[in-house]
């Protein structure tokens, strides 16, 4: 059975909580503790074959799914020729940033500039509605009234900043076989202070609409973060076909332009962002991977479109100068990373090594860890920012195999999977040694690529 477990922690003050979670203190996150007989009696341990990632967790941005939602999305996906979904990771985000700019555009009677002035507005403050009471979300806006959206993925209540205050977090776990095991999933709440609210960013930049709203997709079809590409384009092509069968926006049907995010590694993303501009879009929806999104943020809120991503976390996006039209409502790597430390000194660990990969993403999270981890008095034996191009990790792991840790942290992409192999192959793998990863890589791709040696 699932639990979660609802408490709500500031990200800037979590220390003092880990602090006592360290200590026994009653505020501990619930931990299954395991007994094992002496060495010397202990009996022989049979190793299934397959299962050399079982017991490492993980966290991701990620609120308990309905089962109706996961099947109507999936009966919609699958009803498009796709194979059905297995991994849900940031599909409700992107079915909820749909919505949340269509309420918008409603609200400001126009699919030009002037919507992004009304996301923030229409995501707290106002009188409660959901997927669910979709009419009448529509018609409070329609009314002038205010609304506060809660979507598939949580409050969804967004800063000034246009990034969430509110987060779940899923914490995942890997068992037999090599895929998750579901029914250890547990989920924690976070939330930001009240001393990190910031008034609603000015939008700098005018651009008249031209009545239809028009959305434009920047998600990884290839690159690696191809695993989340199904996910997350599923989640807002079913919003945007919700949308539709519900009398569209503006008294229109909402039309869409799927679009590739690739990596840093090419240019995919802003040939893509050049197209969706010419094609006239309102919104693009993406990119998964930060990075890509630092590489054509720019580009798309000098035109006066509004970029929202629903898995974007790194820090540099918080106060970046989007001229007030980037959003996302994946929670900051402030929160994610206070969640994963506090994971980590629950499950009584002393020391611990960071590996993460060297770009916006790795490096702003494995930040937020060693702070909080240090200032819980966890030793961070070493943190490590590594290649993600490359084409072996071991000196990487051999210096983690050095460090001797009680746990080791994995802030990586789909290269994870091969840093988890030589981990394996030095005697430092989930088997010996209690081992995390993140949103970037927790899902059964992992599991997948690590049982084809990819």
């Amino acid at each position: 059975m699932k639990k979660i477990t609802a408490k709500r922690f500031s990200a800037l003050v979590v220390g003092l909580s880990l602090l006592a979670a360290a200590c026994g203190g009653s505020d501990a996150a619930e931990v299954t503790e395991e007994t094992t007989a002496p060495v010397e009696t202990a009996a022989p341990v049979v190793e299934e074959a397959g299962s050399e990632l079982a017991g490492m967790k993980g966290t991701t941005p990620l609120v308990e799914l309905t089962s109706e939602f996961k099947d109507a999305v999936n009966a919609f996906w699958t009803g498009k020729g796709n194979e059905a979904l297995v991994d849900f990771n940031y599909t409700a985000e992107s079915f909820d940033a749909v919505l949340l700019i269509a309420l918008a555009a409603e609200a400001a009677g126009t699919d030009g500039s002037a919507l992004a002035d009304q996301i923030v507005a229409v995501s707290k403050d106002g009188a409660k509605c959901s997927p669910a009471t979709w009419a009448d979300c529509i018609a409070t806006v329609k009314a002038k009234g205010d609304v506060d959206f809660d979507g598939f993925s949580g409050p969804n209540t967004l800063n000034g900043n246009g990034e969430p205050l509110e987060a779940s977090y899923g914490i995942l776990q890997f068992g037999a076989g090599n895929r998750l095991d579901d029914s250890l999933t547990t989920y924690q709440l976070a939330n930001a202070p009240a001393s990190a609210v910031l008034p609603l960013s000015e939008t700098r930049v005018s651009r008249k609409g031209d009545g239809v709203l028009k959305i434009g997709g920047l998600l990884p079809e290839t690159g690696n973060l191809a695993f989340l590409g199904a996910p997350m384009i599923a989640g807002l092509e079913y919003a945007i076909e919700v949308l539709n069968q519900n009398g569209g926006i503006l008294g229109k049907n909402v039309e869409y332009s799927s679009g590739d995010s690739g990596d840093t590694s090419t240019d995919t993303a802003s040939v893509t962002v050049d197209r969706l501009l010419k094609e006239g879009v309102d919104a693009i929806i993406g990119a998964a991977s930060s990075g890509v999104s630092l590489t054509v943020i720019d580009k798309i809120t000098a035109a006066g479109v509004i970029q929202f991503s629903p898995a974007n976390t790194s820090p540099k996006l918080t106060s970046y100068a989007d001229n007030g039209f980037f959003f996302r409502n994946a929670p900051p790597d402030d929160l994610q990373g206070a969640v994963l430390a506090e994971v980590i000194v629950a499950d009584g660990n002393q020391s611990v090594y960071i590996l993460a990969l060297d770009d916006a993403y790795g490096t702003g999270l494995a930040n937020v860890v060693e702070e909080v981890l240090t200032a819980a008095g966890i030793e961070v034996k070493g943190k490590k920012i590594y290649d993600p191009k490359a084409t072996t990790f071991d000196a990487e792991v051999g210096e983690v195999v050095a460090a001797n840790p009680d746990a080791i942290v994995l802030i990586t992409f789909d290269e994870g999977s091969r840093i988890l192999r030589t981990m394996v192959e030095n005697g430092v793998g989930p088997k010996a040694k209690k081992v995390y990863g993140v949103d970037g890589n927790i899902g059964n791709a992992l599991g997948e690529n690590f049982d084809a040696g990819k």
